[in-house]
């Protein structure tokens, strides 16, 4: 297998070390208020002491609210389990290929011979460090100060990356109808158009889960709890200027389209970017910054 960005790189580079466990007798109601708090995707669940029982994630939120399970009910209810674990000195490689391979969104760091857990590791977290190297790289697009060297090395386009399906509806939709779409996919958004197909906002597991909180009817149409505007890019933006807006507005996903006032074409997340092992352009493994191993 040849070298990518990655390649040398370990877990404890790029997780996070807040680690947030809620006990198997905690609410849902308790659940959803950690993970708007931290605005995380998925809480661990267990008691101090002892090995993470199972994780809760917002999907299984929005499941927990088409089933009709009140806020009150214990997260051991709803949990999946076990989780999955890697080590703090696991390589990344590594850790990418068990998430990709058990069609996982995280991991989470258990420290060798113990039931301590050290950290978690999401697809955003090795976004996050792959768009490190980028703002520093000699060969970046955002190297300020410097003659620009955009055309020096081969640049990963949007649309070479993007995930070409897309789930949408009509902002008549009932919310009911949108939970059962997002439950049966992977994604975690649905785009909401307009009669004309036009998108005019976007409705996420985060704001279902809010809905649920509030107490939401499922019977309400889509546009009375979409988000507006639609975040996007063009399918011909560099990679690494979509990875950027993305960091730096808190945003999970892109919608794609080919050029002002067109159909969307796709969607790209920070799992598609994390996927990319070889970084957004193929000058990484020349001129990456060296990782401080101290």
């Amino acid at each position: 297998m040849g070298k990518d960005t990655l390649t040398g790189l370990k877990v404890n580079h790029a997780m996070r070390k807040q680690v947030i466990l809620l006990g198997p007798d905690d609410s849902i109601d308790c659940c959803i208020q950690y993970l708007i708090k931290y605005k995380v995707n998925a809480l661990l669940i267990g008691n101090d002491g002892e090995k993470p029982l199972g994780v809760v994630s917002k999907s299984d939120i929005m499941g927990a609210w088409y089933a009709g399970l009140p806020l009150s009910t214990p997260i051991e209810m709803i949990m999946n389990s076990p989780p999955l674990f890697c080590g703090p000195d696991d390589t990344l490689d590594s850790a990418l290929d068990t998430m990709k391979g058990n069609n996982i969104y995280r991991l989470y760091a258990l420290e060798k011979d113990s039931n301590s857990v050290v950290g978690a590791l999401a697809y955003p977290d090795i976004v996050g460090l792959l768009y490190h190297y980028c703002s520093q790289c000699d060969q970046g697009i955002f190297n300020k100060g410097k003659e620009t060297p955009y055309d020096r090395v081969k640049r990963y386009k949007v649309h070479e990356i993007m995930t070409k399906q897309v789930e949408s509806c009509q902002e008549e939709t009932s919310l009911e109808s949108v939970v059962e779409i997002l439950s049966g996919s992977k994604f975690g958004a649905i785009l909401v158009s307009d009669d004309q197909n036009f998108p005019i906002g976007v409705i996420s597991k985060t704001d279902i889960t809010l809905c649920y909180r509030h107490g939401q009817d499922l019977s309400v149409p889509a546009k009375s709890v979409m988000s507006t505007p639609v975040a996007s890019c063009f399918e011909q933006d560099p990679v690494e200027s979509a990875i950027k807006t993305m960091i730096l507005k808190d945003l999970h996903r892109l919608f794609v389209i080919p050029g002002e006032n067109q159909s969307v074409s796709g969607v790209l997340s920070l799992t598609d970017a994390a996927r990319l092992r070889s970084g957004s352009c193929h000058a990484c493994i020349s001129s990456r910054i060296r990782v401080d191993k101290s």
